[in-house]
């Protein structure tokens, strides 16, 4: 039984952001622009991707 994952990709720079910003990011493992990650599909990481949703792209 696989868990279901969400891929995430920063699409605007970190730079200039409010710190909570930049620590949802780094909590969803993104560390420049254009960096890709796959992270499980939790209420947590939902809430992350949420917060920041106007910095990146999101494919299901």
């Amino acid at each position: 039984m696989s868990k279901k994952t969400i891929k995430v990709t920063l699409k605007k720079s970190l730079i200039g952001r409010i710190d909570s910003h930049i620590a949802c990011a780094k909590g969803l493992g993104l560390r420049h622009r254009e960096h890709t990650v796959e992270v499980l599909d939790t209420p947590e990481n939902r809430g992350m991707i949420n917060k920041i949703s106007y910095l990146l792209e999101v494919v299901e």
